[in-house]
């Protein structure tokens, strides 16, 4: 039986994702690296320092530590996200029925925690969540399911007791791999790697009773 509700946060809850990309482009544009918004797609759900890491793998540069670059991206982000980024539809509507139903709620993300102290305000409900998880107090992040199992230990309930909601391939892997139903609201919602979701919606707006007594069975 679902006992709890674990959010995503960047693309799910708030339209962050365009602004991480932005700031990701624009910094790595810095130490000669041209990012299309395709291209930054592909680290899509890793923590900032593994997303860097990468290219760095990719296109190795010189005179800027990989942890300054870093730091960098999180920085003009977190500043385009709380100018400009929007609620997404229906995240306010899951919270009220999430309270109807009785259930836990908390968030994982695999952003740093501070991001994610700045952001939730934002979105209006630093005061629903009992549980904030970041992929930076995990060894592994996602696609390793370690925030969602830690992020439910803190409510007090089981793996299989969990519903989580994300929009990232690497978030519904790590769901997945956590043993939780997952629900997934993808940007690419014709991505054929989404069949592995218990749910697919277009928005959050669509998400219904009936299918939480679908995914309650």
């Amino acid at each position: 039986m679902i006992k709890g509700v674990i959010l995503d946060m960047d693309g799910l809850l708030i339209d962050s994702e365009p602004y991480w990309r932005e700031a990701l482009i624009n910094v790595m544009k810095g130490v000669g690296i041209e990012l299309t918004p395709e291209r930054a797609r592909l680290t899509m759900g890793l923590r900032t320092e593994e997303i860097v890491e990468y290219w760095y793998q990719v296109e190795p540069w010189a005179h800027k530590a990989t942890g300054e670059v870093a730091e960098e991206i999180v920085t003009e982000s977190l500043r385009l996200i709380l100018e400009k980024a929007a609620v997404m539809p229906g995240v306010h509507e899951l919270i009220n029925f999430v309270k109807q139903e009785g259930l836990r709620l908390g968030l994982a993300s695999s952003s740093p925690m501070n991001m994610i102290k700045a952001i939730v305000p934002k979105i209006g409900i630093e005061n629903e969540l009992e549980v904030l998880r970041s992929g930076d107090q995990e060894k592994l992040a996602k696609p390793h399911p370690d925030v969602f199992i830690h992020a439910a230990e803190e409510l007090g309930l089981r793996p299989n007791e969990c519903l989580v909601f994300e929009d990232s391939f690497n978030g519904l892997l790590a769901a997945k791999a956590a043993k939780m139903k997952a629900v997934v609201v993808p940007e690419d919602y014709d991505d054929p790697r989404f069949v592995i979701a218990d749910l697919k919606l277009r928005s959050l707006e669509e998400f219904t009773a009936i299918h939480f007594e679908e995914l309650n069975q």
